[in-house]
């Protein structure tokens, strides 16, 4: 069963009471100098891509735009106020939030940090996985995606500027945790 949202705050809320590190979602204090530095690695995060590229290590490249990715999405939980341990809890929180009116964000951004169960579904997550742990230093598919991917990721770090940079505050819905 895939953990909720509510599992997400409940089982890290429990482990850090024990002092244990936890694998979720825990409520902290909104940090806009932490998202303003999540946002900054994102952009270093994607530069990389052009210096693995031009010195053929292209199977750092997949990884780089997947970060590149995720750095946004924690980038927006820390303007919530909420510290992530979890990919998938992660991506859940933003898709939350996104149905809920509270942040605008491309539904394709979620789908890509998204960890999908079903073997046909795949994500960034996937790309990022078989970049990691395959045997292969050279991808084919990482050169042929190249600018679609950057011009992606530019568009993510687009999104989650806005989100960071806004005026508004941004508070975790009571629903979501209880």
């Amino acid at each position: 069963m895939a953990k909720t949202v509510k599992e997400c705050f409940s089982e890290a809320k429990k482990l850090d009471e024990k002092g244990k590190k936890h694998k979720g979602l825990l409520l902290t204090k909104p940090d806009p100098k932490k998202a303003e530095a999540y946002i900054l690695k994102a952009k270093m995060n994607l530069n990389l891509c052009d210096i693995y590229k031009e010195k053929h290590f292209d199977y750092m490249i997949e990884e780089a735009w997947y970060y590149t990715m995720y750095y946004c999405a924690l980038a927006i939980l820390s303007q919530f106020g909420v510290e992530s341990r979890s990919q998938d809890c992660t991506a859940k929180f933003l898709y939350a939030v996104k149905q809920k009116g509270i942040v605008a964000l491309s539904d394709d951004f979620i789908q890509q940090i998204t960890v999908h169960s079903d073997k046909g579904d795949l994500s960034a997550v996937d790309a990022r996985e078989q970049a990691r742990y395959g045997a292969s230093i050279t991808s084919e598919q990482a050169l042929q995606k190249y600018v679609y991917m950057m011009d992606l990721c530019r568009k993510y770090i687009s999104e989650a500027e806005e989100i960071v940079y806004s005026s508004g505050t941004l508070v975790v819905p009571n629903e979501l945790m209880k």
